[in-house]
């Protein structure tokens, strides 16, 4: 069995019945300005800020007077702070990022839909005690920035302990990593100013928890920037970073709801929407002759499952998409529905590829029912028009060649079964390459077959996830890894080895 397509010129392709569950992703060939120097200002901080002519930024350079300086308001801070480290000057972005809709009016991403209700939870509450994992972020001058269930404020004396117990453990030049006890295991991440918590009932390894925290944190990079973030923390070490993250609540706790049940986020990987492969070539296509000076990645998403990427044959000379940055930006398309309202145009920080500058993102749906979604990526803050031209292109080539219908067509269509293996008793299973060569810049994918009975319940989904997490912290311990683990289950013979997951319901 082999997963995963190739990013280099000709992409490898698996096909269960038919159906592709590999993505291709192809290359730009530059037609005219080589995007090679707008990469190297969305990479470099230092270019940018010498550059930096718009009003924000001359805020920051403009000698102040120490009591104007402690006489300078919040709101001065949240509106230099947010500017720094972008692409280029980005002045009109003040705040948390703002986008441009159909009417190129400046709205926010973040919608008041965007409310969970998990905010009003008592916290007094033994049903809030119950859930079984919690996760906090807060400065390091114990400011509550986040709570995945209950109000922040309300929480504010319990991060107060947290901070305690990093700041008395750093106090003897140490790091705390984490607590066990007899049901809980808490995990401790820090990020520069910000400390992450996860306080976890689950059976998941300290690594894996560290792993769902570093993508909270990216998360939140991805809004702010890393640079940014540091600097307001350097000016004001008690500032409240939920001025800046108001409304993005929910993109965090639908990131955290989908790492409890996506298995992508678990293995690192990508899971793509099966296509034949001559559609997925003819996307392609399509994305490919599309271009302008400065478009970056070229992306083209159906109900939150990779169709095609296109990439720079610079940017892929270089480096590659990330996983986990293409999860982020899933998830943040995922989460907000303010992206339906017309044509997006927000700054958005991939943390893998740079943590300290933004790409501008152009966000579209191409069919009424939203399903189908363009995602164009550019260096070039000035650049809304002409890649909005873009998305006309590919809108007027995938209508001639009726390329919505066709992927409609396969969203309609379940996964594979696991019955079409033919292996007796073969309930489910999970597959990532990982012996792909490194000089073809792959982006790392895995397939896995549609889950069936036994497993049909939320209680049973659970149950078998949490059987992949064992698995996966066996074969990757720090403390002694497994090549190979057959493990006899209550319910299940378990079969792994570093590149495959196998489920077996026991005869």
């Amino acid at each position: 069995m082999e997963a995963g397509s190739s990013l280099s010129h000709k992409s490898e392709e698996t096909e269960a019945q038919g159906d592709t569950v590999c993505t291709e992703v192809k290359e730009h060939d530059a037609e005219a300005t080589n995007p090679e120097d707008g990469i190297r200002e969305a990479v470099t901080e230092e270019a940018q800020n010498d550059e930096c002519e718009g009003s924000v930024c001359s805020t920051e350079e403009e000698v102040v007077p120490d009591e104007e300086k402690d006489a300078s308001s919040d709101k001065e801070l949240s509106d230099s702070a947010s500017t720094d480290n972008t692409l280029e000057d980005s002045s009109e972005f003040s705040g948390r990022p703002l986008v441009v809709c159909e009417k190129k009016e400046l709205c926010s991403p973040f919608g008041a839909d965007l409310v969970s209700s998990h905010r009003e939870e008592d916290v007094t509450a033994e049903s809030w005690r119950m859930h079984r994992k919690h996760v906090f972020v807060l400065s390091e001058a114990g400011k509550p920035i986040y709570s995945r269930y209950g109000n922040e404020e309300a929480l504010s004396s319990t991060m107060g302990v947290m901070m305690a117990l990093v700041s008395f453990v750093q106090s003897g030049n140490n790091i705390i990593h984490s607590i066990y006890s007899d049901d809980h295991k808490v995990v401790f991440l820090q990020r520069g100013p910000l400390v992450l918590v996860s306080v976890s009932r689950t059976l998941q390894s300290e690594i894996q928890l560290h792993s769902e925290l570093l993508y909270v944190y990216y998360q939140i990079i991805s809004m702010l920037t890393q640079a940014s973030v540091a600097r307001i923390f350097e000016r004001k070490k008690n500032y409240d970073l939920r001025r800046l993250l108001t409304g993005s609540e929910k993109i965090l706790d639908n990131l955290l709801n989908l790492i409890d049940s996506d298995p992508s986020f678990l293995l690192g990987a990508v899971q793509c929407l099966p296509l034949s492969s001559s559609l997925r070539e003819s996307l392609s296509q399509i994305l490919q002759k599309a271009t302008t000076s400065n478009l970056v990645f070229s992306i083209l998403i159906a109900k939150n499952q990779l169709v095609t990427i296109v990439q720079e044959r610079t940017v892929i000379d270089d480096t590659r998409l990330d996983p986990v940055d293409l999860h982020l930006l899933l998830n943040l398309i995922r989460a907000s529905s303010a992206f339906q309202a017309g044509e997006v145009w927000t700054p958005i920080c991939l943390p893998r590829f740079n943590p300290n500058g933004y790409f501008y993102a152009y966000i579209s749906y191409l069919d009424p029912d939203c399903t189908v979604c363009l995602l164009l990526l550019s260096t070039d803050r000035e650049a809304f028009y002409s890649i909005s031209d873009c998305k006309k292109k590919i809108e007027e080539s995938m209508a001639t060649h009726n390329s919505i219908q066709a992927i409609s067509s396969a969203l309609q269509s379940q996964s594979y079964s696991i019955s079409l293996l033919g292996v007796p008793d073969l309930r489910h299973f999970m597959y990532k390459p990982l012996d792909i060569p490194e000089n073809h810049k792959q982006l790392t994918q895995l397939t896995s077959p549609e889950v069936e009975a036994p497993y049909c319940s939320e209680e049973e989904k659970v149950r078998l996830f949490d059987l992949y997490r064992y698995l996966h912290s066996r074969i990757h311990s720090t403390t002694r890894p497994l090549r190979l683990i057959y493990h006899v289950a209550e319910k299940e013979t378990l079969l792994a080895w570093e590149q495959l997951l196998l489920l077996w319901l026991m005869v």
